[in-house]
């Protein structure tokens, strides 16, 4: 397994900590370079900028997503380390070297982690014995070498000294280091919010609208009846196509076919727009087929939604 050390501002970590955050976004204020360091359900780590030399929490790599800092603080809210938009914004513009007129919306590469954990600061890991003060960004490690999996090894003992769910179990091998069995990162509302825009292109399923500020990711069947933060449980719909789906004035049948319920120019004496797409086909889809919208989660929604 993999491990990535990321250095970070203290102020970031601590606004992290004490919301207790459940998801995070580590983000990188030049908004150009992907970070390719580490694979999904990798461990991530926060090492506080020198002369603080230490590892003070981390979480389970999720994705990596170029994103705008409204879109970033839509989905994460203070999960960003900021308390507010403009705070995030001015963070960026402080990095960056911009300011609000040159650069209105910046981009930031955002590193998503779930399950976060934070450490006390008795719990607080020197860095490892090869870490260098020239180091900018991060470092990678691998558990098969041994600084890596002396750290990883520290990190486990932390989590269980403060009775945290451990993001990773080792299991004896014959491996001479032992082999990690992973947890699958949970997704939370945040991710779910990127997944989907990044699975759906950054377009609108129904219409294809791609003006990301308007675009908005929609659960087939609510979270809050039990419908997972899964990308086949999603649509990214534009605004108005999400507040009618939610509404049942919209849905999608297994064939993955628009309908649009009679009820709109009943109870609103227009509609022209939206019956334009009835009997459409979604024109924007997933790369990957078991993305595509579950059509149980669909059926559910027209059975329980849809107006008719």
């Amino acid at each position: 397994m993999k491990i990535y050390v990321g250095i970070t501002d203290f102020d970031w970590f601590k606004i992290l900590k004490q919301a207790n955050c459940d998801e995070v976004n580590f983000w990188k204020p030049g908004g150009r370079t992907n970070f390719k360091a580490l694979d999904e359900g990798d461990l991530f780590l926060f090492k506080l900028h020198s002369p603080k030399d230490y590892i003070v929490g981390g979480g389970l790599f999720l994705k990596f997503s170029i994103l705008p800092s409204s879109l970033a603080w839509e989905a994460f809210g203070i999960a960003n380390g900021a308390n507010s938009l403009m705070e995030l914004n001015n963070r960026i513009y402080k990095y960056k070297k911009t300011d609000r007129l040159s650069d209105p919306d910046p981009y930031i590469g955002c590193i998503i982690l779930s399950m976060p954990f934070y450490f006390d600061e008795q719990d607080w890991i020197p860095v490892p014995r090869d870490w260098s003060r020239n180091i900018v960004q991060g470092k990678t490690y691998d558990t098969g070498e041994l600084n890596g999996l002396q750290l990883y090894k520290q990190v486990q003992e932390k989590l269980q000294y403060q009775n945290v769910v451990q993001p990773m179990v080792m299991e004896s091998s014959e491996n001479r280091y032992g082999k990690e069995q992973m947890i699958k990162p949970r997704i939370g509302q945040g991710a779910f919010k990127v997944l989907i825009t990044d699975a759906y292109h950054r377009r609108c399923a129904i219409t294809g609208e791609k003006t990301l500020p308007v675009l908005e990711a929609a659960h087939i069947k609510p979270y809050n009846l039990e419908g997972p933060h899964e990308i086949n449980n999603g649509l990214l719909l534009r605004r108005d196509f999400h507040t009618l789906f939610d509404r049942g004035y919209i849905t999608i049948d297994k064939t993955l076919t628009v309908e649009v319920s009679h009820r709109i120019k009943e109870d609103f004496g227009n509609g022209k727009e939206y019956y334009a797409h009835h009997g459409s086909k979604l024109i924007i889809l997933p790369e990957r087929k078991e993305q595509f919208p579950e059509p149980y989660y669909l059926d559910w929604h027209n059975a329980n939604v849809y107006l008719g």
